[in-house]
């Protein structure tokens, strides 16, 4: 797993205060998607992942301006943070990955004692579920090839699904 903070935005709101937005770019498993949060949700999960894991220094709650300059080092500073959660921990808890909007893992043993970032998520919509994604009337590599030459690609993926014995050593 790999995760970086690409870019940050101000967002204007009528009913408080304006505020920082992080885009967090997560890659798992040649998947990426982003997901966006607050300092203050940042803080929230650093707070509890205390209770049950190591976790690295976060960057300070406070800050003074809001500068470029400034937002871009506190940028860098959660960044590095979750990146050292990542290394610095052999399995990872369920609420960090609930915070990464990670949900296609299994539970991890160490998932279980820390609990979940919602707390009134239900045991029920963790649990994964198999739907078909895809569904073939018929096999794709058994079609009839549309020329002579033959699919090296293909034959090469058969080969190692069904004869992996015969691999070279």
């Amino acid at each position: 797993m790999e995760v970086y903070i690409p870019s940050f935005r101000y967002e204007e709101s009528d009913l408080e205060r304006g505020y920082t937005v992080f885009k967090i770019e997560v890659l798992m498993n040649g998947r990426k998607h982003f997901v966006e949060k607050r300092y203050s949700e940042f803080h929230a999960l650093h707070k509890k992942l205390k209770k049950c894991i190591k976790t690295p220094e976060i960057p300070s709650k406070h800050v003074r301006n809001w500068v470029p300059k400034v937002l871009e080092q506190r940028r860098q500073g959660l960044e590095t943070y979750l990146q050292a959660v990542i290394l610095e921990n052999e399995e990872l808890p369920k609420l960090f990955l609930d915070f990464l909007n990670i949900r296609h893992l299994p539970s991890l043993p160490k998932a279980e004692s820390c609990g979940s970032f919602e707390e009134t998520e239900s045991e029920e919509s963790s649990k994964l579920s198999h739907q078909p994604v895809l569904l073939f009337l018929r096999d794709p590599y058994v079609l009839p090839a549309a020329s002579d030459v033959p699919n090296v690609v293909i034959e090469g993926v058969l080969h190692g699904i069904f004869y992996p014995h015969l691999q070279p050593r």
